[in-house]
């Protein structure tokens, strides 16, 4: 079941979740507080409470009563949305659970009338760039940013 987090303690295991995840790739990629202060590994509460209070629509994924996923929406510009830390717990890998992550957040952006969904990963993850192109996102612009250890792809999916 995907829905809505709601409570303050839904958004701390939001947190635990996203840093659980996101550090399997800051292990692989030898991202830490250094060298890539920002990495979601390293979120902390009062982050995921400034998005919420930005307006994104932060999203959980149960499995029975357990949370073990994680995604926010962001609506970035007209029509154009955004998905930020999608993450799924790495012992609930290979199952389809992020796929379903995706889904929902396109029927997301379908209800509220947007017509193309974007996300930004690093570019150096083959697996994971293979992974999203395989939902149907294609690559849209690959940047260097200074603050950054690595490249940026950025890719969208037309949503309908």
């Amino acid at each position: 079941m995907i829905r809505e987090i709601s409570s303050e303690k839904e958004l701390e295991n939001s947190v635990t979740i996203i840093a659980v995840s996101f550090r399997t790739v800051a292990v692989e990629f030898n991202l830490n507080k250094e060298n890539c202060p920002t990495h979601p590994s390293l979120v902390t509460l009062k982050q995921l409470n400034e998005m919420k209070r930005k307006g994104l629509k932060l999203f959980g994924l149960f499995e029975d009563d357990a949370q073990i996923g994680f995604a926010a929406v962001e609506k970035k510009k007209h029509k154009v949305y955004s998905l930020e830390k999608l993450a799924v717990l790495p012992e609930h890998r290979h199952k389809g659970y992020g796929g379903k992550l995706i889904e929902f957040a396109e029927g997301y952006v379908k209800n509220s009338k947007g017509e193309k969904l974007s996300i930004g990963i690093i570019n150096e993850h083959a697996v994971l760039k293979k992974w999203y192109e395989a939902k149907g996102f294609k690559e849209t612009a690959v940047m260097k940013f200074e603050h950054l250890p690595f490249t940026v792809c950025f890719m969208e999916k037309t949503i309908g």
